[in-house]
């Protein structure tokens, strides 16, 4: 018997240490970002709605980004610690404000009340302008940025409609070194920020619609197609993500149990554009 449980062990013995050095399954840390792009003509005014259905802490919602900065709201750490924030980057690469050489930096040009102005670094540097913004699961969030050239540079303005006192909250103007271009390379997206391995595991979701641009020709454009991409950093779930078409708009979401109903890179058209509205 004992030679038997010996030989036995020999032979088993390989197959079971094999089996214990399979590597577990990952774990990610952070639910995958996910985006809308809006082929559009370069622009002067961008105007977006959107409404969060689902949302955590440590969640950015944002509805009007360009190739120079973006402009949404973030729920922080509580369902209500919640901002607006707007954002625009220096014209310089790196993520350390304090390298950037002060003619280098994004001015500013207005200051809205009731909002803090600060420097930002460690995703590119530049200007940032939050404050506290009471938005709730199921409003709907009302966005508008203006693109203004000045010579070699663009000025950056962005309103937000306030529900509870019927006006439109001039947040600040922000100019950097563009070259002279309007807006372009219009997107949204939906993003988890908080990245500690359990935020992979929660859903956010926000629906996206009546999206209109006004192009430095003076034409109002309605925006019909959107584009589907995703992130890609190695630290990000891949699969849990989705986006399409929600009636007259479409809506973003990750995280959680999210399955895609269209592959990355789809174009989801809308009907054909109503009217601007007047």
């Amino acid at each position: 018997m004992i030679r038997l449980c010996l030989v036995l062990s020999l032979l088993l013995g390989p197959i079971v240490a094999r089996a214990g050095d399979e590597a577990p399954p990952k774990r990610f840390r952070a639910a995958r970002s996910v985006h809308l792009g809006y082929p559009a003509p370069d622009s002067e005014w961008f105007a977006n709605e959107m409404v969060v259905e689902k949302s955590v802490n440590g969640s950015y919602f944002m509805a009007c980004g360009w190739n120079t900065g973006y402009f949404g709201i973030q729920q922080l750490n509580s369902s209500t610690n919640t901002v607006v924030i707007f954002s625009v980057w220096d014209p310089t690469t790196g993520d350390d404000p304090k390298a950037v050489k002060t003619e280098d930096r994004v001015e500013l040009l207005h200051e809205g009340e009731g909002v803090r102005i600060k420097r930002f670094g460690g995703e590119g540097t530049g200007g940032q302008c939050m404050a506290p913004f009471a938005w709730k699961i199921g409003q709907t969030n009302r966005f508008v940025l203006r693109g203004e050239v000045q010579t070699n540079k663009t000025a950056y303005t962005a309103w937000i409609w306030r529900e509870d006192r019927g006006d439109w909250w001039k947040l600040a103007t922000f100019r950097t070194r563009t070259g002279g271009k309007p807006l372009s390379g219009l997107y949204s997206f939906v993003e988890d920020f908080r990245r500690d391995g359990a935020s992979v595991d929660e859903t956010r979701r926000a629906r996206f619609r009546n999206a209109w641009v006004r192009s430095v020709g003076g034409d109002w454009v309605s925006l019909r197609r959107a584009r589907f991409t995703g992130s890609g950093a190695e630290w990000e779930s891949k699969d849990n993500i989705d986006a399409g078409r929600d009636g007259d708009g479409w809506y973003l979401a990750t995280g959680g149990a999210i399955r895609a109903s269209n592959p990355l890179r789809t174009v989801i058209p809308l009907d054909p554009p109503v009217p601007f509205p007047q």
